[in-house]
Order: C-alpha cells, then sequence, then structure tokens
C-alpha cells in the first residue's frame, strides 16, 4: 500500500527543497574530491575535514530528497556547478561562498515552510541549517589560520 501525503505544498516549496539538493549534491561532490586532490602540511589538515563535510553534505541530501518524495515532489539529480582545482585557499574561499548561499537558501524555505504550517519540513531545515553554520565556521577558522599570521590574544590589563 502507498501512502501519499496529505500535506500540499506550495511549488516555491518544492522548488526550494530541489534547489537545496542540487545544492547539496554539489558540494558533496565538490567536498570530495576537495579532499583527494590537496597536498602539502595544510591540505594534510584540510583533506579529513573536506572528507567529512563532503559525507554530511550528501546526507543533507539524502534528508531533502526524502521529504521532497513524501510531499510528491521529484528530487533532482544534477547539482549545481561543482568547483574543483586551485589552491587550498582558493577552495576554501569557495567553499565558504557556497555555505554562506546555502545558508540564505535555507533560511528562505524555512520561512516559507512555516508559512505554509509544515513544521516538519521546518525543523529538518532548521537543523540542517545548523549544520551548514557549522560548516562555514569550520572553512572560515582553516581560511584564517591560512591566511592571517597566528596571534596570541592580547593580555589584559588592569
Amino acid at each position: 500500500m502507498i501512502i501519499l501525503s496529505s500535506q500540499r505544498s506550495t511549488q516555491k516549496l518544492l522548488e526550494l527543497l530541489n534547489k537545496a539538493i542540487a545544492r547539496e549534491l554539489q558540494v558533496s561532490i565538490q567536498y570530495m574530491w576537495q579532499h583527494v586532490q590537496v597536498t602539502g602540511t595544510n591540505g594534510a589538515i584540510a583533506e579529513g575535514i573536506f572528507r567529512k563535510t563532503a559525507i554530511a553534505e550528501m546526507k543533507h541530501a539524502e534528508r531533502l530528497a526524502e521529504r521532497l518524495d513524501y510531499l510528491n515532489g521529484v528530487p533532482t539529480t544534477k547539482p549545481d556547478p561543482i568547483f574543483v582545482r586551485g589552491s587550498l585557499i582558493e577552495m576554501l574561499t569557495q567553499d565558504e561562498r557556497n555555505e554562506e548561499e546555502a545558508i540564505t537558501l535555507y533560511k528562505q524555505a524555512i520561512q516559507v515552510a512555516a508559512d505554509e504550517g509544515d513544521y516538519t519540513t521546518r525543523r529538518l531545515l532548521e537543523d540542517i541549517l545548523a549544520e551548514e553554520e557549522d560548516h562555514i565556521n569550520t572553512f572560515g577558522r582553516l581560511l584564517a589560520g591560512m591566511t592571517e599570521p597566528f596571534t596570541q590574544p592580547e593580555p589584559k590589563m588592569e
């Protein structure tokens, strides 16, 4: 027996979910290839982070596709354009940009889901948003560590 969703979603929400899936597919492939391509001392530090993040992004795509299917939508299989090659700094800069775009997209989708009274989709998107914020923080810290000299915090004068 097939149980179809009783949840009625607007085309706008379905499109946002598909846009999120395309983005998650993009970065999961992008980060996995970056994990393979990085070299050098800094690359040795970043490769595990790229791999772990790629797997997390693929899990996001899966969760979004399952929800979209439940809402009677058809999940995309086409990723957004994938950025590979370049220096580690170029990779991290692009990755940070991709995460910023994701955060904007998820905030928009959360608002649409809330407006439609789709609390399950909203909660799913909020959970993914929290992880995307962690990803951008990680990439930003890696990038800052490579582009700014290490400094000790100034001692507080009393």
